[in-house]
């Protein structure tokens, strides 16, 4: 669709600055940031300024860290701090539906720790920060941790993020800013709005200087993501069953079970001595056979069913921070702050599935050559169901912070930081499914591109609300509550001479609390049967120009309108018996109370060799964890179980930076640092899902309660070029060990008055999380920053930006039988990690215009692994992923900017398929493929100081 006209008023984010200041614990030593004389050394404005401004932070580092600063933020086309971290090296981006970039891995993973100005941030009941909730509009700096030192918390083994907002006496006195930006996404047909206002001064008053700064950030966005997915694969008879088998043509062959003294498969007709959820998945080969009721049957690979999901979503972001600073002297600064992100979302999702699994009236396939697998067939008489799903999700979080900064002389510091921080995290879920059963469906599971093609005998009943009997209801709601307050203390003294040039301790004291309640309540169909016409005005939701037009698929189904049943959702339990919301009540299902006691000493030297600096850096952290759990068993009445765990580690770090030249430096790196179990993982109440395939028992998830920290030995080298003032060319080569890392073991589970309609089974195959493995992450990271000062006349100020990023990663897996007992082992790749990415950037800054043109790939990766359900390869891996992004800025004046952002350029796809080891691929394991939106922004923008 052409991009329609806008127009917006808006205005700029302030020009960041590169100053750093001592923070508690999270920081590294002083030195980590680049001193303000030195950066005030390269005057340049604009995008070359915030690129150099970066090159500097990292020069200037005694850790490994590579950061965002001034306009990398403000004037990338970002609208969170995830986007624009994509373009940092070594960032890979992990999901880009919803019309954003929402995650991110540092060097393949994906756990960073989160700061927001030096403190720990979670959200809700997790771990870690949502950092999509972080406008870019709020954000002065951004600094991404490879290494790390004893004075910064120890978890995260990917590294930390630690966000810097503005304060007041970042500026000289009265400074104003703003933005508004209205931002079109392609694929929804939807225009939003993001703006921004910051307003702060700073006053001499009698009792010393005073600041305030308040600044406030507010987007919108309404997205679409359309996907469409070829099922799972699972077995059927040739058109010529062995006599004695039971089976018919072309009939599914469901697993006939093994015995639970013996383990032997079972005999039965129709039935098939095989394993669902198998590693590789069942054999490919043309002719292969199982064994069924005692005969070796050749077999077919088919998908059970195909389907397509059209998603609404919008969502909603306020945010804002405040800061109070006061002065009293020159040796003394008090900081008080509160920052607060929130988010509204809701999304209605558009499902139209089809099961493609049953043998009335076999016509033969279409196979692949030289295999057993299916790659067209027609079925008959098929059962399939639509479902509209509404999703409302509202996130609140505070940080609420007193910070204290006293000089000791002009050679020491002590800083006092305390905080305390509250999330809410609260999801409603509301689903209804209607179904019916068709008379045929033609499918090709790949007509081209990984992109299945399917057509029913008449699709226009697909949008006919009276052949549409109401049937399953899915009513379920969660509340996540998380709180935390910590206080932190800190000193160094340094010294200009000799071998002792610093020394920093402190401690560090964090009381976490977190819980999590639920409800749910299911119903098979309504009192009193009826169609979806039979709902009344409103009931029913008819999309169309689905995937417009890029897949040969339905374009238009009606379902139960989502928007409709959260509106009425009284009227649509009554239809069904069950408890309205005056009855409704969450149950708690766990609560957890966490301590945590961490102290360090750190030491900071220096050596001349051969005349050239040598800049040593050594120190030991020492944290003691102490976590109290409750877990509330909502399928035993409530059951209440206690659980206690504790834990303790010195964590020893060590660094040394030689200068071989004054623009040629080496760095070496060791530290250890921890990744603590989410407590969604620790958290042993089940996740049930019914047998939706006939395989005869359910799928679930659950905690476990005794997981153990995960630990890692970290080793980084670099060696850095700076060959001009703006340009320089970095290597880094990293080794990562990783201990007891979290993998998922499945075992069979016996789960009765468990409630499930769907499906109804009280077999279940449970996969739970275990610390049974080990592995290691190697790499190289080479980055390029480069403007060179010799292009003449227009072309001068025209730079490059890009780096490449290799990976090698491997874990071990246990494999285990259906009673849970690991019975072999198999090595696996890390969930995420692309073994190359890059990302290039072309920027241009020349008097009143600023341009930069970039470009991200990374290449396949393991997503995660399939349920274990099925007969294909395990493992769900994702296709080369890209974005080419556009910005343009005219500087009207010193004060005025219009802008213009174009992201995702090349309309690129987010694709799926089935692998393990070397069993499968993109074309004949195809599974889904999601459009990305395509998103062009106008605005204008204002500053004033």
């Amino acid at each position: 669709m052409a991009l329609k006209p806008i127009v917006f008023t808006s205005a700029s984010l302030l020009a960041l600055m590169l100053a750093g200041t001592a923070h508690a614990q999270t920081q590294s030593a002083p030195e980590t940031a680049p001193q303000q004389d030195e950066a005030n050394d390269i005057i340049v404005t604009g995008v070359r300024a915030s690129i150099v401004g970066a090159l500097n932070v990292r020069k200037e580092s005694t850790q490994i860290v590579d950061s965002i600063v001034a306009e990398d933020v403000g004037k990338l086309p970002d609208n969170n701090v995830v986007e624009a971290l994509q373009r940092v090296t070594g960032i890979q981006v992990t999901n880009r539906t919803g019309g954003e970039a929402a995650a991110i891995s540092i060097r393949g993973l994906p756990d960073a720790l989160t700061t927001l100005n030096g403190r720990n941030i979670f959200t809700a009941a997790g771990q870690s920060f949502q950092l999509q909730d972080v406008s870019a509009n709020l954000v002065k700096r951004v600094d991404v941790f490879k290494t790390r030192s004893a004075d910064q918390i120890e978890t995260g083994l990917a590294g930390q993020v630690n966000v810097e907002t503005r304060r007041p006496f970042d500026f000289n006195g009265f400074a104003i800013s703003g933005l508004a930006r209205g931002i079109y996404n392609e694929q929804a047909d939807s225009y939003n709005p993001n703006v921004a206002l910051l307003v702060s001064d700073r006053w001499e008053t009698g009792i010393g200087d005073i600041g305030l700064l308040v600044n406030g950030s507010y987007s919108r966005t309404k997205y679409r993501d359309q996907t469409v997915t070829a099922g799972a694969f699972v077995p059927f008879a040739t058109m010529t069953p062995p006599a004695g088998t039971g089976l018919t043509a072309f009939q599914r062959i469901f697993p006939v079970g093994r015995d639970p003294i013996t383990g032997e498969f079972g005999r039965a007709p129709a039935l098939g001595a095989w394993d669902p959820g198998l590693n590789a998945g069942l054999s490919t080969a043309a002719g292969a056979t199982m064994d069924v009721n005692g005969v070796e049957t050749p077999y077919y690979l088919s998908r059970d069913a195909a389907f397509s999901s059209d998603l609404y979503g919008k969502r909603e972001r306020p945010s804002f921070n405040v800061a109070l600073q006061w002065a009293p002297n020159s040796s003394s600064v008090y900081t008080a702050e509160v920052f607060y992100a929130g988010f509204r979302g809701e999304t209605f999702n558009s499902l139209q599935f089809s099961f493609v699994d049953y043998w009335a009236n076999p016509q033969a396939p279409t196979l692949y050559d030289g295999t057993n697998i299916v790659k067209a067939r027609t079925a008959n008489s098929v059962y399939g169901f639509n479902s509209g799903d509404f999703t409302k999700t509202s996130t609140d979080s505070f940080v609420y912070a007193l910070n204290g900064k006293w000089d000791l002389g002009d050679r020491g510091k002590i800083i006092g930081d305390i905080a305390y921080q509250t999330s809410k995290v609260k999801t409603s879920f509301l689903a209804m499914r209607t179904d019916r059963v068709a008379n045929s469906i033609d499918v090709d599971f790949n007509a081209g591109g990984g992109i299945p093609s399917y057509h029913f005998d008449d699709d226009s009943l697909l949008a006919d609300p009276g052949v549409w009997n109401v049937a399953q209801l899915y009513d379920n709601a969660n509340r996540d509550k998380g709180s935390a307050i910590t206080g932190t203390l800190d000193g160094y003294y340094n010294w200009d001479e000799g071998f002792l040039r610093q020394i920093k301790a402190g401690i560090r004291i964090d009381q976490r609390k977190a819980s999590t309640a639920v409800r749910t309540q299911d119903a098979g169909a309504p009192l009193v049967r009826t169609t979806l016409a039979g709902l009344g005005e409103g009931a029913a939701f008819t999309n169309s120009d689905f995937y417009q037009g890029r897949a040969d698929v339905p374009s238009s189904w009606t379902l139960a309108n989502g928007y409709w049943l959260h509106d009425n959702a009284d009227t649509v339990r009554g239809l069904y018996g069950i408890k309205t919301s005056d009855q409704l009540a969450l149950q708690k299902v766990f609560d957890i109370d966490e301590s945590t006691i961490a102290a360090y000493v750190q030491a900071d030297g220096e050596l001349s060799i051969f005349g050239r600096p040598l800049k040593l850096q050594a120190g030991v952290r020492y944290v003691t964890v102490d976590t109290d759990y409750n877990f509330f068993d909502r399928y035993n009445g409530g059951a209440q179980t206690r659980v206690s765990s504790g834990s303790d580690r010195f964590l020893p770090s060590f660094t040394a930076r030689y200068e071989i030249f004054d623009n040629l430096r080496l760095r070496f790196n060791y530290g250890e640092t921890l990744r603590r179990p989410n407590f969604s993982d620790i958290n042993p109440n089940y996740n049930l899902t019914g047998d939706l395939t006939n395989v005869g028992y359910g799928s679930g998830t659950a905690g476990t309660a005794t997981l153990k920290p995960t630990h890692s030995k970290n080793f980084d080298a670099a060696i850095e070029w700076y060959f001009e003032r703006n340009s320089a060319i970095t290597l880094t080569g990293f080794r990562r060990e990783i201990s007891g890392l979290v993998v998922p073991l499945t075992i069979q589970e016996y789960i009765p008055n468990n409630g499930i309609v769907a499906g109804a089974t009280d077999n279940f195959a449970i996969t739970r999380p275990v610390n049974a493995s080990n592995g290691v992450l190697k790499g190289l990271e080479l980055g390029l920053t480069y403007f060179p000062s010799y292009l003449p006349g227009p072309l001068n100020g025209l730079g490059f930006v890009g780096s490449v990023t290799v990976l090698d990663s491997k874990q071990n897996i246990p494999e285990t039988n259906s009673a849970g007992v690991v019975t072999g082992e198999s090595t696996s790749s890390f969930f995420g990690v692309s073994d190359l990415s890059y990302n290039a950037t072309l920027a241009y800054d020349n008097g009143p215009i600023g341009a930069r043109l970039s470009y991200i790939w990374r290449k396949e990766f393991l997503a995660n692994n399939e349920a274990r359900l099925f007969a294909n390869p395990i493992g769900v891996w994702r296709n080369p992923e890209k974005s080419l992004d556009l910005q343009l800025t005219w500087n009207v004046n010193d004060r005025l900017g219009v802008t213009f952002d174009a992201v995702n350029l090349t309309k690129s796809k987010q694709q799926t398929y089935y692998k393990f080891e070397d069993v499968g691929g993109p074309d004949q394991f195809n599974l889904g493929t999601t459009l990305l939106a395509r998103t062009f922004a106008l605005g204008v923008r204002y500053t004033f100081k």
